[in-house]
């Protein structure tokens, strides 16, 4: 089932399209998924979501200190 409602990761916004129109960000579904206890594919699931919010973070700069790094 494809759900209208979307959700912008940066703003928290809400809207039915494919990208936000205060930000211009790709919009997420705004529903869950389906519990199931014999999920399969659980672990890829959590794993794509922990690579998008990174995604989002990474819009910030990260702060380096080049002299104490391996």
């Amino acid at each position: 089932m494809r759900h209208l409602i979307r959700k912008c990761p940066k703003c928290a916004s809400y809207t039915l399209k494919y990208s936000c129109e205060k930000c211009k960000v790709p919009t997420i579904d705004a529903h869950p998924a389906k519990y199931s206890p014999d999920d399969k594919y659980a672990r890829y699931r959590i794993a794509d979501r922990y690579i998008q919010s990174e995604e989002v973070s990474d819009s910030e700069p990260l702060k380096v200190d080049h002299e104490n790094s391996l």
